[in-house]
């Protein structure tokens, strides 16, 4: 009986394989066409910045930062549990010991037991070494889940250091264009008091230069907000980075050629991929448990004793019991619970699946996303520039035409907010031109080192 069961069994089993790249899209296969890249431009990609502001806030952030310490804390409860559910395929030994005083008819009595109990489940289905297996892969999928968070939490640690940069690009910027503002006013208040030129313009100029005004304490508050979301980001107070980031820096910017070069097969390197396919080893082993659980449970039991009735002969003169015992269980009637846990993990196992192919496809996304906002910000960047420079070219000349009469001052108003308009976007998308290389690199699974 016991040897047809088994054969039944092995052809009952329940039909699954581990997730492979091939069952992505079409998209995501032709990737692995493509030679893969080196690994540290990618895992470390920091670094290729040359920024050492930006490498000291990112390496904190690793090491210091509230949502790192869950996911490493989530990861060791998802390595105790695989030792939990190891242990399940050991003999497990119990001690016991008791001290007994009964009392009847004006009589005492007295008995002392010790002893020692042991059992062991013989895993004749594969139900314990399923519980392992899952157990086994939900750990690797919370190292994963550890690892998309360092992802992430690089990315925006960049992303938050690019836009104060960005900020205090702005700031000077606004401030170079007021302190020009001013001297025109300057120069307009001494041509009205000449009588060369009239009150109306003295006006204009005045509220050129107070709209100027009005962007700087805007601008000032945002760095502020920048530096505190920076420092919780690195685990530290909101104004604990006041002295670190208070001078102007640059918006760093990596090389030219760097991120396009990286080839589309380090998409598979991203975490959130590689836990979504442990998740699926994880549902298939859920599976075939909920499937053994269905058959016998075969269980072997002994304990051994001692039992005296003082406590000093316990050692001497006692009585040694002990027994062996071998068990089976079957489940006969449980209203169609154990079929039905088998569905329930099928359908988690499904839903597994879904959700690898939806992460895939999110990726790819993401890359192609990143990939075009990249391509339109350098060539709007390169127009800018250009523009910029024009814009500026100009308000010089129209600043000595002013000066010698030849124009109004309409023209020199509106050169002067072409040219803070012009330099205020550069800066802009200087910083977008960053941002877009460090969403690619996340895309990319970019910002932690595979073990």
């Amino acid at each position: 009986m016991l040897l047809v069961a088994l054969l039944s069994t092995a052809c009952a089993s329940p039909a699954g394989r581990w997730p492979s790249w091939a069952d992505a899209p079409p998209e995501a296969q032709a990737a692995q066409a493509a030679q893969a890249a080196p690994a540290s431009p990618l895992a470390l990609w920091w670094q290729d910045w040359n920024d050492a502001p930006l490498h000291a806030l990112i390496e904190q952030a690793l090491q210091a930062s509230p949502t790192v310490r869950q996911a490493q804390a989530a990861l060791r409860q998802a390595r105790a549990q695989v030792q939990v559910q190891t242990a399940n395929l050991a003999p497990g030994v119990d001690a016991s010991a008791s001290a007994q005083r009964n009392r009847a008819n004006h009589q005492s009595s007295n008995r002392f037991q010790v002893g020692l109990d042991a059992s062991w489940e013989w895993d004749v289905w594969g139900r314990l070494d399923a519980g392992i297996e899952a157990s086994q892969a939900d750990a690797q999928a919370s190292q994963a889940s550890l690892a998309q968070t360092q992802v992430t939490l690089a990315a925006e640690v960049a992303l938050q250091y690019i836009s104060l940069r960005s900020l205090q690009a702005r700031w000077e910027i606004a401030q170079r264009n007021l302190a020009s503002q001013r001297e025109t006013w300057q120069l307009t208040d001494w041509r009205v008091q000449a009588g060369l030129s009239t009150s109306l313009v003295l006006e204009q100029a005045r509220a050129s230069m107070e709209q100027t005004a009005a962007q700087i304490p805007q601008l000032h508050s945002s760095l502020a907000q920048a530096r505190h979301r920076l420092a919780v980001l690195t685990g530290q107070a909101p104004t604990a980075l006041e002295a670190l980031l208070a001078d102007a820096r640059p918006v760093p910017q990596p090389a030219a050629d760097l991120a396009v070069a990286l080839p589309a097969e380090t998409l598979r390197q991203r975490p959130d991929v590689r836990a979504a396919e442990e998740r699926i080893r994880a549902a298939l082993a859920r599976v075939a448990q909920a499937d053994a659980a269905r058959y016998p449970s075969f269980r072997l039991g002994g304990s051994i004793g001692l039992s005296a009735l003082t406590l000093g002969t316990l050692g001497t003169g006692a009585a040694v019991a002990n027994a062996l015992l071998a068990s089976v269980s079957v489940p006969l009637l449980d209203g169609g619970a154990a079929r039905a846990q088998v569905q329930v993990q099928a359908a988690a196992l499904e839903q597994a699946r879904s959700a690898y192919q939806a992460t895939v496809l999110t990726a790819l996304q993401e890359v192609a996303d990143a990939l075009v906002a990249l391509q339109g910000d350098r060539q709007r960047l390169t127009h800018l520039q250009a523009a910029a420079q024009a814009a500026e070219n100009a308000a010089l000349l129209a600043q000595q035409r002013y000066r010698s009469g030849l124009i109004d001052f309409q023209a020199v108003l509106e050169t002067q907010r072409t040219l803070l308009s012009t330099q205020d976007s550069v800066a802009s998308t200087a910083a977008s031109v960053a941002a877009d290389h460090v969403r690619l690199y996340k895309a990319l699974g970019g910002g932690w080192i595979p073990a």
